[in-house]
Order: structure tokens, then sequence, then C-alpha cells
């Protein structure tokens, strides 16, 4: 039996971008099913999901209609749980903006399916830095970030911040995923983390990330505060705090 393959996409005003990147990831030589999860976008996103669903891929698109942004970590969390539910094996996280590149969604997906890996991570820093088309500044405010969280929680990830990301089910079935806390961008590193924790294997496979052309960034110098401060209060509970085991095949 074929396995079944998801790509969870959050979105909030990306008109510009969605219905191309569904199209993109639809046009790959092997099947994933899109699951949309809309914070509510007020310039009607969700309307161009529901087009496509009805018109073409009624059995292979998904949507969550969400009212309000309640943030990316819940996003994907609702997402994970949908995931779960609806028995897919190998689930993915992905921007609308074309930061990532679908057609990198082949490579996550043989680092998990041949390679052995549980996690699989698009990383912008395993071979350098390979970002274009950020300011300079972000770049190494990003880089840096990666380090810091690198080191204060010992785990041998490049990459920390990732938002482009394959999961085995079993991950998820897991982590404990109501009790993961931060909501922005710091949730990244929170999965990344329990999943180190938890005994499953991860794997850096080397992206480049391209900033988006269309739509505006959510990305701001807050976040990454709250990432960089959210590290410390992940590394003092891990002290007191029990992680379950991957179990053994």
């Amino acid at each position: 039996m074929e396995a079944k393959r998801l790509v969870i996409i959050p979105t909030y005003n990306e008109k510009e971008n969605i219905e191309n990147i569904i199209r993109a990831v639809k046009s790959l030589e092997i099947g994933f099913d899109i699951l949309i999860i809309d914070d509510g976008s007020p310039d009607g996103t969700a309307d161009i999901v529901r087009r496509m669903q009805e018109t073409e891929f009624k059995d292979s698109l998904y949507m969550i209609e969400r009212s309000g942004k309640l943030g990316l970590g819940t996003a994907y969390i609702t997402g994970f749980k949908w995931a779960i539910e609806n028995h897919y094996d190998y689930i993915f996280e992905m921007d609308a903006d074309f930061s990532h590149n679908p057609k990198d969604l082949l490579k996550l997906y043989a680092a998990c399916a041949e390679d052995g890996a549980d996690m699989s991570i698009g990383s912008r820093y395993i071979t350098g830095v390979n970002v274009v088309n950020w300011p300079m500044g972000r770049v190494l405010m990003s880089y840096f970030a990666s380090k810091y969280v690198r080191i204060v929680l010992g785990m041998p990830i490049c990459d920390t911040t990732a938002g482009f990301v394959c999961y085995k089910r079993e991950v998820l079935q897991t982590i404990d995923l109501d009790n993961i806390r931060f909501k922005g961008y710091a949730f990244q590193i929170e999965m990344k983390f329990t999943t180190y924790k938890c005994g499953f294997k991860i794997k850096e496979v080397p992206i480049i990330f391209i900033n988006r052309e269309l739509g505006i960034s959510k990305m701001s110098g807050g976040i990454f505060s709250e990432a960089l401060l959210g590290v410390i209060r992940l590394k003092i509970n891990s002290w007191f705090k029990k992680y379950p085991k991957k179990q053994k095949s």
C-alpha cells in the first residue's frame, strides 16, 4: 500500500501565492495531499482554495478555516492532529510564499522514506548560508540565532529555526502535541528539540531559501526575540521533564 503524504500550509493573506503553490505541489512526480490552515484571511485566500477544491482537487486538497490569527504553532498543531486522524504516514510543513521550493519536498521525503530519518529538515545552513534576497542584517540574525539555539539546547542541528520539515507519523504520535507551548516561530525550535529529546533520528537536507516575491512577510525582530528567550525556558524545563521515547522496532 502506497504511503500517504500530506503537506500542511498555514496561510494568512496569501492570495498572490496560494493557487501557484498548490499547483506546484500537485505537479510533482509523486502525489502529495495538501491541507491549508487559513486564519481568516481577509484577502480571499480561502475563496481561492475553495474554488480549486470544487473544480480540480476535490479528493486531495483540504482546508481548515480558523477565525483570526491564532499563531503559526497552533496552525501546525491543528494540522498534525488532522493528519494523524486521517492516517497520513509522512507530514510536511511548508510556507505558502515559495520561500520553500516545492521540488525540495521530494528530498525531504526521500530522507525519511529511504534514508531512515524520522524527521528531515530543509536546512539553509547545513552547507554554509543558502539564503537569497534577504537583507544582510536578517541573514546574520537568522544564522546566529540558529547557532545560539544549537549551543544552548545542545542539539546537533544547524538550522534550528527552519520551517520546511517532514515528520514520520510516529514522531507526531509520540510527542504530546498539547504540551507544545510556543505559538510563533519558537514553535519550530520546540518541535525539533522535543523530537531530538524523544530519541528520533533527524537529518538535515540542504536547500536554497528564497525570500518571497509576492505578499507581505510576517517575520519581525520580535519573533526572533521570542525564539531567543524561549530557548532558555526550553532548556530549563528539559531538566525536569521526562520525554516519551521512540519505540524500538
